[in-house]
């Protein structure tokens, strides 16, 4: 087995202005955040070799306002889903095809759709499971994430909001889930995001709030729901041994990611998702376990998504992150698994799993201003998709 992201830190990280219907031209946003990100790492846009991304600023147009013309490498790994630009990038490094990439995930409210063909699963790369057998009579086929979508939309199940709330229906029945301890998670990250001047919501929530706001897909309400921004995050991933010409180096100890079987509603182990095998893959790459994790930031476009990922990493039980998250002491800042900090995509702002990123290496680096958690953590994991598509990294500052 080929280690290859054990070759690789995340050397610089940046961040545009934040807002909602800024008005601010995602190229102008891109170039903020990369700009920063660059000269973070303690280079120049001339040491920069490689690029990767997926957002609404094409890679064509931000060069030229960086002045660089590098060849892209977003397609080194493609089962992460979101993040497979970032993994893209810490193979190309880890492997020796580049020594700096730039990866920047821009979004605007307007905007937003992913780039790129969706109408057919990728091909896998070597680190995906192995092959699928072939089906036996009497068996359930497996199904891929773009396969299923025909039959939810037959469905009138029009939306990921409608696709995940079946999940986390099915979790309830099974497990005594309840809203409430959805609702803690909401409420523990607008916390958070009271502490951060670059999230969209800051003003504090109660339980009450929550409950109250109106509803989107039976159980999920609007707090259960992350907030559209206009916005670019951008990191520089680079070869190991720049980490002693760099300030502030993160080293990316483990990765994981999955093109999941059985798409949004076919799988055997329903309502489980593709954040189990992600999972699973990361930790088979580490002697580390999720006992040595001091900080999560996990994928929250929809509250259960992150009890997913809670469960899928083995912070809890299946069926236990309800009890887990409940009262939000367990994943409060000072808490024994700080979660989210920043205030993740539900108060911060939805930025697909890249501000994750950030404020994982914010965490590391100790640079997390009011909102630090004051141990200050050597460990963190950062986690982002759902339903079918999952990727994540394991960062240390060892």
């Amino acid at each position: 087995m080929t280690l290859f992201e054990k070759n690789a830190v995340i050397s610089g990280i940046g961040i545009s202005r934040i807002g909602r219907r800024t008005g601010i031209p995602g190229l102008e946003l891109t170039v903020e955040a990369a700009r920063q990100a660059i000269a973070d790492a303690g280079l120049e846009p001339s040491d920069v070799d490689g690029i990767a991304t997926l957002g609404d600023v094409p890679a064509s147009q931000a060069m030229p306002a960086l002045g660089i013309d590098v060849p892209d490498r977003g397609s080194e790994f493609l089962t992460g889903g979101v993040i497979n630009p970032v993994l893209s990038a810490v193979r190309a490094v880890g492997e020796r095809s580049a020594r700096h990439v730039l990866v920047y995930r821009t979004v605007q409210m307007l905007g937003g759709a992913l780039t790129g063909d969706r109408t057919r699963a990728p091909e896998p790369t070597v680190l995906t499971s192995p092959p699928v057998e072939p089906r036996q009579p009497g068996t359930r086929r497996r199904i891929g994430a773009i396969d299923d979508i025909g039959e939810l939309l037959a469905a009138q199940a029009y939306s990921a909001a409608n696709w995940v709330a079946m999940h986390c229906r099915r979790h309830m029945e099974l497990y005594g889930t309840t809203k409430e301890q959805l609702g803690w998670l909401a409420i523990n990250t607008r916390c958070n995001a009271g502490l951060n001047p670059l999230a969209v919501y800051r003003d504090p929530m109660t339980m009450d709030d929550y409950l109250s706001a109106r509803p989107v897909s039976t159980p999920l309400g609007l707090f259960d729901c992350d907030a559209p921004v206009d916005g670019s995050v951008a990191l520089v991933l680079s070869r190991a041994d720049h980490a002693k010409d760099c300030p502030n180096p993160v080293r990316v100890e483990a990765i994981g990611g999955a093109y999941g079987s059985g798409g949004w509603v076919h799988r055997d182990d329903y309502p489980k998702m593709a954040s189990v095998e992600a999972a699973a893959q990361m930790w088979s790459r580490t002697d580390l376990t999720p006992a040595d994790v001091q900080v999560a930031e996990l994928y929250d476009g929809f509250t259960f998504l992150t009890f997913a990922w809670l469960e899928a990493l083995g912070f809890c039980g299946d069926g236990e992150a309800g009890p887990f998250v409940d009262g939000a002491g367990r994943i409060a800042l000072d808490g024994a698994l700080p979660l989210n900090t920043y205030g993740g995509q539900l108060s911060a702002g939805r930025m697909h799993g890249y501000w994750l990123l950030h404020e994982a290496c914010l965490q590391l680096r100790g640079q997390a201003g009011d909102r630090q958690v004051t141990s200050r953590p050597e460990v963190a994991v950062a986690a982002a998709g759902g339903g079918p598509i999952a990727g994540c990294l394991l960062l240390t500052r060892r």
